[in-house]
């Protein structure tokens, strides 16, 4: 699948401190150390809708992680997926009375235009799940071999399962007890009451073709792959076990990359399929939560179309903290436009104050789990003594333009 086009990064003197993210597993802020190469996956959409603020907020922050090891002189292997067979894209279809395909590709183009716009660095490989379904029926044929799954005694729809059981660390990156995990997992695509299932909390691998469903050939009969399994198949073919972070939204800690991750470990043998698990927070609107079912859905293509500068709508979720909860407002946006004017006529300037210590604090709170809230404070106080007090560094504005360029993807000049 094509991805979108790519950034070019200024390049910044100095360096910073090494990255440090929570990790959900661990319950801690932890060092992140990759080798030459930083490797990345990342969740990506279903695309029967827009992109919506919630997922460009997740988007945002792992782009900032894509900055921050580019900064440190690493390669970066970011692999992210488009889950463009799934139920949600069905029923939309349905509902509008279109194909799927055609309603697939076209948000994901969509969502193309809005990353692009938004200025987040491509992933190396983008791939749907319509084009990896050959890996996933090779996973689940290994997960079948092995023990770690099974097909339920139903001659009309055999579907495949995973055994919750087949792996002794299961539960650890969520930490979540049993009765958490029947809520989310009820509440998040499961099907706790399948009939012929072995444990209600068993995972759909590969489902069985129903009437007017797409499906693939496979050895356990026609029909396509369950969510979870997407994800761990093109992971493992992309940049292998043990990894350096797995990202999405809060809401896909579980079931999603708890069964994912446990697929991967079932056939590799490994304790831990990512060696960080991070998470983002959820944007609401006006103190409600975000969502399909309200109705309240903020689009960046909107937003886009309404003249809205898309390095504000950057700035305006890059305010809060990437692991908070936090609201989208009018005063959230108003804010992010009075912060980007002001950057601007500071980066204009013709000489400045001295910025070596600002881009090395920009650094230092970008390091500490993406602390964006203290990073772009210590930028507004650059950029207003710049503006109010001038200086005699000729090359000051320049560096503060391409830092914030490089780092926080915000193009200045």
């Amino acid at each position: 699948m094509q991805s979108w086009s790519d950034v070019a990064i200024p390049s910044v003197p100095g360096e910073g401190p090494p990255l440090r993210l929570f990790d959900t597993a661990d319950r801690a802020v932890r060092p992140v150390t990759p080798g030459a190469t930083a490797t990345m996956y990342v969740c990506g959409i279903t695309p029967y809708d827009a992109t919506h603020l919630g997922h460009a907020a997740t988007y945002l922050a792992f782009d900032l992680v894509n900055r921050i090891w580019r900064d440190a002189g690493h390669d970066v292997h970011y692999v992210q997926n488009v889950t463009d067979v799934d139920d949600p894209l069905f029923e939309r279809a349905e509902r509008d009375g279109e194909d799927w395909m055609v309603l697939g590709m076209r948000e994901t183009a969509l969502f193309r235009e809005d990353m692009e716009a938004l200025r987040v660095l491509p992933p190396r490989d983008y791939i749907g799940a319509v084009e990896s379904v050959n890996e996933v029926v090779e996973l689940v044929e290994k997960l079948v071999a092995s023990g770690a799954a099974y097909t339920v005694d139903d001659p009309e729809y055999p579907d495949v399962y995973f055994r919750v059981d087949a792996t002794e660390q299961f539960g650890y990156e969520s930490g979540y007890d049993h009765d958490t995990m029947m809520r989310f997992f009820a509440e998040r695509g499961g099907d706790p009451d399948r009939a012929g299932k072995r444990n209600p909390l068993d995972a759909l691998l590969w489902r069985a073709q129903r009437p007017g469903e797409p499906a693939w050939p496979s050895p356990f009969g026609d029909g396509r792959p369950g969510w979870h399994i997407e994800c761990a198949a093109i992971a493992l073919n992309r940049i292998g076990s043990g990894f350096d972070v797995q990202g999405g939204g809060s809401d896909l800690i579980f079931p999603h990359h708890e069964f994912s991750s446990a697929h991967a470990e079932a056939v590799t043998g490994d304790r831990r399929f990512a060696r960080h698990y991070v998470h983002t927070g959820m944007i609401g609107l006006d103190g409600e939560k975000m969502s399909k079912s309200r109705g309240n859905l903020v689009f960046v293509s909107k937003l886009r179309a309404q003249g809205v500068d898309p390095s504000a709508i950057r700035l305006g979720l890059l305010s809060g903290h990437y692991r908070t909860d936090r609201a989208w407002t009018d005063e959230v946006l108003s804010d992010a436009h009075t912060r980007l004017a002001l950057w601007r006529e500071a980066a204009a300037l013709k000489s400045a104050q001295s910025a070596d210590d600002t881009v090395a604090r920009l650094r230092q709170h970008l390091a500490d789990d993406l602390d964006t809230p203290k990073a772009l404070a210590a930028l507004d106080g650059w950029a207003r003594f710049a503006v109010e007090q001038g200086g005699d560094d000729a090359s000051a504005p320049g560096l503060f333009a391409d830092a914030v360029d490089a780092l926080l993807g915000v193009p200045l000049r």
